[in-house]
């Protein structure tokens, strides 16, 4: 089965010329001769569309694991040029629907009942289809409350097929690591391994529900997100079932206008929405597409974000927040130097890099953007020249971060079409600024000692004993010390005298040889 899909790539990769894709990025590499020799055996192919156009359609030809595989490479800015980074953004996962029958089998094998125990209705004609799962409409039962909900339903067979795809990228991402040139720099692999860890969290429905229940309980009583409502009865590993969320969707421009709603209140509230998830919470909805954002119109929540399908979440750590948060304000405050200073002392850039480079180089990325509406900065390029600086520098790319400029790039999606003059800058800064007040300033040293202060508690009385513990610690790893000391010298000792014996030993017979001749 392995070597027919294998025999599928291998062509389709031959009529989109990915090999010429190859060879024209590493033309002195070891794989130089051989693709040369395949371009000129496939004479009867005509190829005219640009490389990264090439790529995208390989990959929509493959089929819709490749697509998602494509859509995250396309958030790699580190790892690609910026015309394949571009192209492979436009990837969208249209897959046609699988069979309602199908839907309810396994909606039935989920829950052990008929599909009239579990649903008072459900629509047989799915409302949305993507590569994993689609999405039917429902309504529970009045025992339950008789809500209106979205019923997520996994697509039957798709583990193993995933399984399978994974495992051929995995080998084709080894061979390129192995024999291309700049494989080893590229980290395809790693790439592939990247993937496979986000693709296997969208296959576990309740890993997903866990995910919309926390971040619905970060915002609760928010007006600027909503979350649905998880009903957790009506959910399993491969079904779930979520509250029913009305609105517009966020791409619509022209019907968010006819309905009244502020397009620049609604941008300045997504940038908040995002320093909030990433600095206050540490947990962000990492898949920001349009296609996952509607707009509140219900009187009670008018103009309010909805969230939509919770697959791909990140987090992050208290030191990659504060990092985050030292190196945006440096930005905002055109602090390069500190920007600088941050990425030597956090270990990312190596501890012999002069900051004074580093700053100068930083400077010339970001200088020209201050100042310019959204409209003209992309950060999608400002995003790639930093990588590439910081490549110069040997900057490590943290893997955790690889979300968040994923996220940040949504923002920016979302940002152009809602309002073209937003100041990014100017919306987030304040925030962080607030921010970072409550963590470094005395309100976040209270928190801090109220966070701390139980653990002190019961710390303090043992303290005396954790003392004479330590000392007592101290005590025998100094004579042990002294004992290891001592055997050494003995050792050193003993070593001398072989060495005086051997050379009164080669003396007497020296002295007894020169008597006999």
């Amino acid at each position: 089965m392995r070597i027919f899909r294998l025999a599928k790539i291998a062509r389709v990769g031959l009529r989109f010329g990915l090999d010429r894709l190859i060879l024209e990025h590493d033309p002195d590499g070891r794989l130089a001769l051989p693709l040369r020799l395949l371009d000129a055996l496939c004479f009867w192919r005509t190829i005219t569309a640009p490389r990264g156009q090439r790529l995208r359609e390989a990959l929509e030809a493959l089929g819709p694991i490749f697509v998602k595989f494509g859509q995250v490479l396309s958030t790699r800015r580190d790892l690609l040029p910026a015309d394949l980074a571009d192209e492979l953004a436009q990837l969208q996962d249209n897959v046609p629907p699988f069979p309602s029958d199908q839907a309810i089998a396994e909606i039935e094998q989920s829950f052990g009942r008929p599909l009239a125990e579990i649903y008072d209705r459900f629509e047989h004609t799915p409302i949305a289809s993507a590569s994993v799962a689609q999405v039917h409409f429902a309504t529970l039962p009045a025992a339950h409350g008789g809500h209106d909900v979205a019923v997520k339903v996994l697509r039957p067979g798709i583990a193993p097929i995933i399984a399978h795809d994974l495992a051929l990228l995995d080998t084709f991402a080894g061979l390129l690591e192995r024999f291309w040139s700049d494989g080893r720099r590229l980290k395809p692999r790693e790439v592939v391994a990247e993937f496979a860890k986000h693709l296997h969290d969208e296959l576990d429905l309740m890993c997903e529900a866990a995910n919309c229940s926390q971040l619905r309980r970060n915002f609760v009583g928010s007006k600027l997100l909503l979350i649905p409502e998880v009903h957790w009865d009506f959910c399993s590993h491969t079904v779930m079932t979520m509250e029913r969320m009305q609105g517009i969707p966020i791409s619509r421009i022209d019907r968010l206008r006819e309905a009244g709603v502020d397009l620049q209140a609604l941008s300045r509230a997504g940038v908040e929405i995002f320093f909030t998830q990433v600095f206050r919470d540490g947990i962000f909805h990492a898949d920001m597409h349009p296609g996952n954002i509607l707009v509140s119109t219900d009187p009670a929540s008018f103009g309010s974000y909805i969230a939509l399908d919770f697959g791909i979440v990140g987090t992050l750590t208290e030191t990659d927040k504060n990092y985050m948060a030292i190196n945006f304000l440096a930005f905002f405050r055109r602090d390069y130097k500190r920007v600088a200073e941050s990425h030597i002392e956090s270990g990312w850039a190596p501890r012999e890099t002069r900051v004074d480079e580093l700053e100068a180089a930083v400077r010339t990325v970001c200088e020209p953007i201050f100042d310019r509406p959204l409209k003209e900065i992309s950060f999608g390029k400002v995003l790639l020249r930093l990588f590439q600086t910081s490549r110069r520098f040997n900057v490590e790319i943290q893997p955790q971060l690889v979300l968040l400029q994923k996220t940040l790039l949504n923002i920016e999606g979302l940002g152009r079409q809602l309002d073209p003059d937003l100041d990014l800058w100017q919306t987030a800064k304040p925030f962080l600024e607030r921010w970072m007040s409550e963590k470094v300033g005395p309100r976040g040293l209270l928190k801090q000692l109220k966070r701390e202060g139980p653990q002190w508690a019961t710390l303090l009385p043992q303290l005396p004993r954790l003392a004479h513990q330590a000392l007592t610690l101290v005590t025998q790893q100094d004579s042990a010390a002294a004992e290891l000391s001592r055997l050494r010298e003995e050792a050193a000792t003993s070593r001398r005298h072989a060495r005086l014996a051997l050379a009164l030993a080669a003396a007497a017979l020296l002295l007894a040889a020169t008597r006999f001749f």
